[in-house]
C-alpha cells in the first residue's frame, strides 16, 4: 500500500508527498485505518518510526471534514518541550493549506505567547502535562469540545512521574472521545491503557530490536579514563555529527567543559536549560556549528536531527530499551549509523541485559591510543573531608596553645633615675 491508496484528503495526499512520504512505515500501515474509523488505539512505535504521522494523518483528515470554534478539539500529550515542537513542527508540514491552528503550551518559557495563541482559538494543542494543568487553572484553555486524545511517549510519561497529571488531565476531558496511546512498549501502559481508552486496538508491529543499519561496539574503559577515550574517539574525522548521552545533567555539563577544553565545539541539552537555550543548541547541532550535542534521556526524546552519524553512550544507560531509543538516533530510515558505548567493569551486567534484548553479542574492544595504565586519581568523599577537618581542628588548637603560654611579655625597663636609687 502507498499513501495514495489511503482516503485521505487531496491537501494531505499533496503535503505527503512534498514530505516525500511514499510508503507507510509499518506503524502507519497498521494504526491509520483504524483511527479513521474512530476506533481507540494502543500502538507500539520505536523512535523513528513514523508514529507522529500515524496519528496526526487521520486526525488532520478528520479536523479537515469538520468545523470548529474557539476551544481546541484535538489534545496531545508529550513527556517534553522538544517532543512538543517536533510534533508541532511535522502537523504544520503535514496539514500546510489545512487552516489548522496548531498551538503548544510547555514550561520553561512566558505565558503570554502562549495565552494569546489560546484565546485566540485553537484546533490542536501539543502540550507537556503541567504546564497545560497551569493554563487549566489560569482558565486559558477548556476541553467542551475535544474530540481525540493523544498521549505520545506514554511510557516516558510515566517514568517521568507525569501520571497523577495526566489523570487529573483526561478526568477534565468528555468521555465519548477517541484516545490513541503511543509507547515503545504495551507492557509499561496496561495499567494507564485500562483506565483511559474504551475497546482499544492493539497494534504493536515494533520489538525492542535495532536496525540492522547501525554497527555497535562497546569500549572497554575505566570510569577515570571516559574522558580521555571520548577524545580519542572524536578525533576521527568521519564523526561529524555525535550525538553523546549522559546520566545526568551535571555528567552533561562537565562532559561539555571538557570537550571544550579539548577545543571540540560542543552543546548541551538537559532539563536545567532554559527553552531558549535547548532551541539554541538543537540549532546548533542541525546546522553543524556545534559537532556534538550531549544530551540526557529525557532530554532527547524529541530530539529529531537528520544525518546522525554516531550515538555515543558516554554512560550505560539504566535499562535496555533505553538503549535501543538512544542508538536510533542514528541509522534513522535505514540510513548507516554507528553507536559507541564507553563502559566500566561496573555495567557488565546491565550490558549482558542489553545484549539478551537485543539477541545478540555486542563487540567489545579497546580505544586505541589510550594508556590504560593511567592511574586513576582518588577524590576525597564529602564525609572524608568532614572527618579530616573535625580531626585536625583540635590538633591544630593544641598546637598553638604552648606557643600563647610560654610567651611572656617584655618586661618594662625602668628608667635611669630608679636604677640609681636601687
Amino acid at each position: 500500500m502507498q499513501f495514495k491508496d489511503l482516503d485521505l484528503d487531496p491537501r494531505l495526499q499533496r503535503n505527503v508527498r512534498a514530505m516525500h512520504f511514499t510508503e507507510p512505515t509499518p506503524i502507519q500501515f497498521a494504526t491509520i485505518p483504524h483511527i479513521l474509523a474512530g476506533r481507540d488505539v494502543l500502538g507500539s512505535a520505536e523512535t523513528g518510526t513514523g508514529k507522529t504521522a500515524a496519528y496526526m494523518l487521520p486526525i488532520l483528515q478528520h479536523l479537515a471534514s469538520t468545523a470548529g470554534g474557539r476551544d481546541p478539539r484535538v489534545l496531545v500529550l508529550v513527556p517534553t518541550r522538544e517532543l512538543a515542537l517536533q510534533v508541532a513542527e511535522h502537523t504544520k508540514e503535514m496539514g500546510y493549506g489545512m487552516a489548522v491552528r496548531t498551538v503548544t503550551v510547555y514550561g520553561g518559557v512566558g505565558y503570554a505567547p502562549q495565552d494569546d495563541a489560546l484565546r485566540k482559538g485553537v484546533d490542536v494543542v501539543i502540550a507537556t502535562p503541567g504546564r497545560l494543568l497551569d493554563q487549566v487553572e489560569r482558565r486559558h484553555v477548556r476541553f467542551d469540545a475535544l474530540q481525540v486524545l493523544v498521549l505520545d511517549e506514554a511510557d516516558r510519561m510515566l517514568d517521568i512521574g507525569f501520571l497523577p497529571d495526566i489523570r487529573r488531565i483526561v478526568r477534565l476531558l468528555p468521555t465519548d472521545r477517541q484516545t490513541l496511546l503511543f509507547s515503545a512498549t504495551l507492557q509499561s501502559i496496561s495499567d494507564l491503557a485500562r483506565e483511559v481508552t474504551r475497546d482499544a486496538v492493539r497494534v504493536q508491529v515494533e520489538e525492542t530490536v535495532t536496525p540492522t543499519a547501525i554497527t555497535q561496539v562497546v569500549y572497554n574503559v575505566p570510569e577515570h579514563l571516559k574522558m580521555q577515550a571520548l577524545t580519542l574517539l572524536l578525533s576521527d574525522a568521519s564523526m561529524e555529527s555525535v550525538l553523546i548521552f549522559a546520566r545526568t545533567k551535571h555528567r552533561s555539563d562537565r562532559v561539555v567543559r571538557d570537550l571544550e577544553r579539548a577545543g571540540i565545539k560542543a552543546a548541551v541539552i538537559h532539563g536545567n536549560r532554559s527553552q531558549s537555550q535547548r532551541v539554541s543548541a538543537l540549532e546548533a547541532f542541525r546546522e553543524g556549528r556545534s559537532r556534538v550535542l550531549v544530551a540526557t534521556d529525557i532530554a532527547a526524546r524529541g530530539i529529531d536531527v537528520v544525518g546522525i552519524s554516531h550515538v555515543v553512550n558516554y554512560d550505560v544507560p539504566t535499562q535496555p530499551e533505553d538503549y535501543v531509543h538512544r542508538i536510533g538516533r542514528t541509522g534513522r530510515a535505514t540510513a548507516v549509523g554507528t553507536a559507541y558505548t564507553l563502559a566500566s567493569h561496573e555495567d557488565t551486567r546491565m550490558l549482558y541485559r542489553i545484549e539478551d534484548v537485543l539477541g545478540e553479542k555486542l563487540e567489545h574492544r579497546d580505544v586505541e591510543g589510550l594508556d590504560y595504565s593511567t592511574p586513576a586519581v582518588k577524590m576525597p568523599t564529602a564525609d572524608e573531608i568532614r572527618r579530616y577537618v573535625e580531626a585536625n581542628r583540635g590538633r591544630a588548637a593544641r598546637a598553638d596553645a604552648p606557643a600563647q603560654q610560654t610567651r611572656r611579655p617584655a618586661r618594662r625597663r625602668r628608667p635611669n633615675s630608679e636604677r640609681a636609687r636601687a
